[in-house]
């Protein structure tokens, strides 16, 4: 496979999503909002049967937000829907998607249908991006959470970053930082260093009082956390594993206050983690994938040599377990089937994974990110994309409307999941990045400067 990512021309660009947005506007304005169409509608909306009580500001010259602006006091229609559709779209457009989402289908009936259709939201994403989104065209796409989550994104990291209020952790570690991984939606954040310790740092007195943000190491043992590096972090609800060079995956109660309640020993250094509610998935050194039951007395499951060399990073759901190693391979194991479905060969090896069905973002040792889409059980690589790292791709975090990465280039980079992907932010930092995790408000990097780096967004 080619390493390099050459553009689409325009033939292969997805016609739908990349049509006028005003010729869109139209055929959505004759579809949706003519008469015909409202009178072809379901009789069954939420408009006028949910309640609704105007929250503070919402009430502009003695109207209430309750009442349908469809409609003035006196019966006639509003001016405001009497308007083009391409006006409304504008005009909402200036409107907080929440806002939208959350107050709009309550005014009236015509609001409701335009909040609800899937085109008022592919255009405005389009509008926003000007490219191709998503990258793996997916069913029941959610878009209002997209364009939301990608509008949030544009605005955090506008104005070169400014808007981010950031932070580095520098008293938990004394050795490089090589894993990370923020919890409970930002407010928690554990780090993993070849210290051989696992800390855990309470982020909400994060610029309030810096001396309660560690909260400490996890274990009770003198000499660390594990008895090697601290390589490997994952969760899964209230449960964290740590998985080190130790042989070792100790699992954690973060609700307990950090308690350890387990402890599997591996046969060599644990790469790679991924945690799932039934299983928890290791890869090894060794060039093992491992499964375990975390729960059970005889925690094995099943173990094989899948890869001929170490395994770097892994992904699970409830259907497959996907693994890279340095061999230059990736590996999907069909867990119904309890079988290796398919080995796809590499130029070069992946370092580090994000998964969420249908897409699986990595990074190679050469700097480059690579898409996969998941369909009827069979990965196929879609797109790898130079986002402007010049060596390896450490950490990768993606959602439907966030893209980081971290690299040994020394750079932590944020960027919007389109084709390709635009990166809107780049720090640099006098040492490598080794990993990174976002949640909520919160984006976490691991440093080699033996520090956590963390950025926060205001509300």
């Amino acid at each position: 496979m080619a390493s390099s990512c050459q553009p689409e021309s325009d033939n292969d660009s997805d016609e739908e999503s990349l049509e006028d947005p005003d010729r869109q506007a139209e055929d959505y304005f004759c579809r949706v909002l003519s008469r015909t169409s409202l009178q072809e509608r379901p009789e069954h909306g939420p408009p006028e049967a949910l309640p609704f009580e105007a929250p503070n500001g919402l009430q502009r010259g003695g109207r209430d937000l309750k009442k349908s602006p469809a409609a003035s006091e006196s019966g006639e229609m509003s001016l405001l829907l009497l308007l083009p559709l391409e006006l409304i779209l504008h005009i909402l457009s200036h409107l907080d998607p929440r806002f939208i989402l959350t107050v709009l289908p309550r005014v009236c009936r015509t609001l409701w249908l335009i909040v609800a259709e899937e085109m008022t939201w592919r255009i405005r994403v389009q509008k926003r991006v000007r490219a191709r989104y998503p990258v793996v065209e997916q069913d029941n796409f959610d878009w209002p959470c997209a364009c939301t989550e990608l509008e949030e994104q544009l605005s955090r990291w506008a104005d070169s970053g400014k808007k981010a209020e950031r932070f580095s952790l520098p008293d938990g570690h004394f050795a490089s930082v090589d894993a990370v991984l923020l919890l409970q939606g930002g407010s928690l954040c554990v780090s993993g260093s070849r210290d051989r310790n696992v800390c855990l740092w309470d982020l909400r007195e994060l610029g309030q009082n810096q001396e309660k943000v560690k909260v400490k190491a996890l274990g009770t043992q003198k000499t660390g956390t594990h008895k090697g590096w601290a390589w490997s972090l994952a969760s899964c609800g209230n449960l964290l594993s740590s998985g080190s060079w130790d042989s070792t995956i100790k699992i954690w109660d973060i609700e307990a206050e950090g308690q350890q309640v387990g402890e599997i020993r591996g046969r060599a250094a644990i790469l790679s983690l991924a945690f799932q509610p039934d299983i928890l998935v290791a890869g090894s050194y060794d060039k093992r994938v491992s499964v375990y039951d975390p729960r059970a007395s005889k925690p094995l499951i099943k173990s094989g040599k899948i890869h001929s060399s170490p395994v770097l990073c892994l992904a699970a759901d409830e259907h497959h377990i996907m693994s890279g190693g340095e061999d230059r391979t990736l590996v999907v194991f069909d867990r119904r089937a309890n079988a290796v479905s398919q080995r796809i060969q590499l130029e070069n090896y992946l370092f580090c994974m994000s998964y969420k069905s249908p897409e699986l973002w990595a990074g190679d040792n050469q700097g480059m990110v690579h898409v996969y889409r998941s369909h009827g059980g069979t990965f196929q690589r879609l797109k790898w994309f130079d986002v402007g790292h010049s060596s390896q791709v450490t950490g990768i975090w993606h959602s439907a409307g966030a893209l980081y990465t971290t690299s040994t280039d020394k750079t932590m980079k944020a960027h919007v999941p389109t084709d390709p992907p635009r990166t809107l932010y780049t720090q640099p930092h006098n040492n490598v990045f080794n990993d990174v995790s976002a949640a909520g408000r919160t984006v976490a990097a691991a440093c080699g400067s033996q520090t956590v780096e963390i950025w926060r967004f205001q509300e």
